[in-house]
């Protein structure tokens, strides 16, 4: 089985979201191996890209669990499958995922995933969370899997050392912290916490951007929006809505290194 490392959503190694890619060619691998390889890989999350014939099959793995939507690994991949030459460097590349199909195209030196707009409701304050954080939200809203919290002071956004322990209290596993950006060519900053799946805080997260996008969209007025990431790794993501329901992210990748599971 060949295995790489790629750094997403950045075109420099060390910066952005690093993911693991397992090419499954010669058969499927069961899920408690899968489980086993992500957490001894110990990305935020690893793809298993699983090619048989024509159809490309897609799973993510935290180093504990399977998600249903991850984007820097869905960028990694695809950046794998065009730079090993097993896709056609032009060709438009159909991930079938339990969130449906996804697809991705390069777009110059871009790739580009075509993912759902996903959404929240307005809710009170959550007491737990807002003490986690130590933070007056401006905005609270939730759905049944994640908060998405605007703030006012992208200073304390940079600064936020959440309680771990008290999050995990919440009736939540997922936390998007945002505010409006302060950096020039930005339109949004965010954070993204998720210690219900094993990822204390995640560098870069193309899935919160499917969030985020609709949100500043709505009150910045735009369409396309440019989001920057302040973990301690950064990385940047284009975003594009489309009256479909549907968001372009756009970010780079670059191989760190690459080789063979030889045991398993």
């Amino acid at each position: 089985m060949r295995i790489f490392h790629v750094d997403a959503f950045t075109d420099e190694v060390f910066k952005g979201n690093s993911a693991g890619v397992c090419i499954l060619r010669e058969g499927d691998i069961d899920d408690e191996s899968k489980r086993s390889l992500a957490g001894e890989l110990k990305h935020s999350e690893t793809a298993f890209v699983l090619i048989e014939g024509r159809r490309i099959s897609l799973r993510w793995f935290t180093p504990e669990k399977e998600v249903d939507l991850c984007g820097h690994a869905t960028v990694a991949a695809a950046h794998v499958l065009w730079e090993t030459g097993t896709i056609g460097a032009d060709e438009r590349i159909a991930f079938q995922t339990k969130s449906g199909e996804l697809t991705a195209v390069r777009r110059g030196d871009r790739i580009e995933l075509d993912f759902p707009q996903l959404f929240v409701e307005p809710c009170g304050e959550n007491p737990i969370v807002d003490e986690a954080f130590g933070i007056r939200p401006l905005y609270t809203g939730k759905n049944d899997r994640r908060y998405l919290i605007e703030i006012e002071d992208p200073g304390q956004l940079r600064r936020l050392e959440p309680n771990f322990e008290l999050l995990k209290k919440a009736d939540r596993g997922g936390f998007i912290i945002t505010c409006r950006s302060d950096r020039a060519g930005y339109d949004f900053l965010s954070r993204f916490f998720a210690p219900g799946v094993g990822i204390p805080e995640d560098p870069v997260t193309g899935s919160a951007h499917c969030y985020l996008a609709p949100y500043w969209g709505k009150k910045l007025g735009k369409t396309i929006l440019a989001g920057f990431q302040e973990s301690r790794r950064t990385g940047t993501v284009e975003c594009e809505l489309s009256d479909d329901g549907r968001v372009k992210l756009r970010g780079r990748a670059v191989t760190f290194m690459q080789g063979e599971v030889s045991r398993f």
